[in-house]
């Protein structure tokens, strides 16, 4: 079976489901490792962009300028064979400059009519870089796409093309002259990702395969189909009944409403909403995929716990005068399940 045959449509026959199961984890494999001669000492972020894109969510990627998150979308839009955009989201960036407007034409006869003239968010992977630089109202634009799937101009709803991804980026150290994301757009988002400095050795192949004559490029591994069928596939990869439970228990004693943990009550303003276990659930699953698992364990929870609840959850002003972290309130969420 070749890597370019599309995932068979879903059946209920265990032994089907076992080797679309293994045949995708195959593909997914080819595609990390074209990544890889790509994109140099991030690993972990990779995996979780891809867990992002196989779950069929978004991601928040969050770290200094210079760590190749332009690079990895446009790599991952190569290897997936999907149309990637991207935008650089400024103060007077405008909703229309994203999801498109109406203009004004007249044909040959005089007969006058508006056409749709259709933004860059018309794609199936979109970067959205320095997303926290353009004001609410251009956010508010970019919501409605990211959870909806279409967008409304002049009354009329446009459909969004499918599969759509929007992969945003955020610089954490330069705060001057942004607009923090709302709680609701955050909420949409299925990771927020950290990237981080690439080690010694993973910089020192950066640095020679990167100003050298040549440069590798990244080729194509799957299609928009393939990976909207890995996206329908993941959703029928089972999940046992106590990876359920641990979901359950760990979102949940993350809100200080209902949490028996001391240190959520005492510290945490306001925790993770049920959309917090869709993502868990959805993002366990293709974890497991991706170590060659047929379903996912309370490891896979735990080590997605932080990427998955990190946005989701905000500490109060008395303990973040003590300097109380999110992760170190998540890892304490952890501490039962390890």
């Amino acid at each position: 079976m070749s890597i370019s045959e599309p995932i068979r449509s879903a059946s209920d026959d265990p032994t089907s489901l076992i080797r679309d199961i293994e045949h995708l984890g195959h593909t997914i494999k080819q595609v990390r490792d074209r990544i890889g001669q790509v994109i140099f000492g991030q690993q972990e972020v990779v995996n979780q962009t891809l867990i992002t894109l196989l779950a069929g969510g978004h991601a928040l990627l969050v770290g200094v300028p210079g760590l190749a998150k332009t690079r990895l979308v446009e790599t991952l839009g190569t290897v997936l064979g999907l149309d990637d955009k991207r935008v650089q989201f400024t103060p007077d960036l405008m909703p229309a400059d994203i999801i498109g407007s109406e203009v004004l034409e007249e044909s040959d006869t005089g007969r006058r009519a508006f056409r749709f003239i259709p933004g860059p968010v018309f794609c199936q992977v979109l970067m959205a870089d320095e997303i926290n630089r353009a004001s609410p109202r251009t956010q508010s634009a970019l919501l409605q796409a990211m959870q909806e799937k279409q967008v409304t101009v002049a009354g009329t709803r446009h459909p969004l093309p499918s599969p759509f991804n929007v992969l945003a980026t955020q610089n954490p150290i330069e705060q001057e002259g942004t607009y923090p994301l709302p709680e609701a757009q955050l909420d949409r988002f299925l990771m927020q990702i950290n990237v981080s400095y690439p080690d010694l050795d993973a910089e020192r192949r950066m640095l020679l395969s990167t100003t050298g004559a040549e440069q590798v490029q990244a080729t194509r591994v799957m299609s928009a189909e393939e990976l909207l069928g890995a996206q329908r596939l993941v959703r029928r990869i089972p999940v046992g009944e106590s990876v359920v439970e641990a979901i359950l228990s760990l979102v949940r004693s993350g809100r200080p409403e209902s949490t028996g943990i001391a240190e959520v009550k005492s510290s945490v303003a306001w925790g993770p909403g049920p959309r917090a276990s869709q993502a868990l659930m959805l993002a366990v699953r293709v974890r497991a995929l991706l170590d060659g698992r047929l379903a996912p364990s309370i490891d896979d929870v735990v080590a997605l716990a932080g990427p998955t609840l990190r946005h989701r959850m905000a500490l109060n002003f008395a303990a973040r005068a003590e300097g109380v972290t999110l992760s170190g309130v998540i890892d304490r969420l952890c501490e039962p399940h390890r």
